[in-house]
C-alpha cells in the first residue's frame, strides 16, 4: 500500500485544524499557506472529510472548518480510508475484498493478510491527538534561547 498525496494532505489538514482550530472555525486560505498546499486541492480533500462527519464547514465571514469531535477521536487509519479508500496491499485482502476462486490454495495470500493487519493495526492505534502532541514536542524542541 503506498499513500498518496491526498492522503498525506488529508492527515496534515486534519493536525493543522486539531491544532489551530480552539473551538473557531479555520479558514481553508490559511491552512493551505501553513501546509503550503493548494487551496482547490484542500478543498477537494476537506469535501470528503465533511461528507465522513470528520469536519464541519461554517459558512459566513469567520467561517471555515473544525472537527466534528475531539482528536482522540480519529485514527489515522480512519483519515486514510476516507481519502485512499482500502489499506490492503492488494484486492483479495481487507475490507470489501473480492472473493478469489485461488483463496483456497494461495500461499501469498497469508503475506498479504498480515501485512493489512499490521498496517491496519499500526495506523489504528494512533490517534490524531498523538499527531497533535508529536507536533508539540516537535515545536517545543525547536525553541532555542
Amino acid at each position: 500500500m503506498r499513500v498518496s498525496a491526498k492522503g498525506r494532505y488529508a492527515i496534515r489538514f486534519m493536525i493543522d485544524l486539531a491544532i489551530n482550530s480552539n473551538g473557531n472555525p479555520v479558514a481553508i486560505k490559511d491552512i493551505a499557506k501553513r501546509q503550503n498546499i493548494s487551496v482547490k486541492y484542500l478543498e477537494q480533500i476537506a469535501a470528503m472529510l465533511n461528507k465522513a462527519y470528520y469536519i464541519k464547514s461554517i459558512r459566513g465571514f469567520k467561517g471555515g472548518y473544525i472537527l466534528y469531535h475531539e482528536p482522540e477521536n480519529y485514527t489515522v487509519a480512519d483519515i486514510l480510508k476516507i481519502t485512499e479508500g482500502s489499506l490492503a496491499p492488494i484486492d483479495c485482502v481487507g475490507e470489501g475484498s473480492f472473493e478469489c476462486d485461488k483463496r483456497g490454495v494461495c500461499v501469498s495470500v497469508r503475506v498479504w493478510e498480515r501485512l493489512y493487519n499490521a498496517v491496519n493495526d499500526t495506523l489504528s492505534a494512533i490517534t490524531l491527538q498523538d499527531l497533535v502532541d508529536w507536533s508539540n514536542e516537535i515545536d517545543a524542541s525547536q525553541y532555542v534561547i
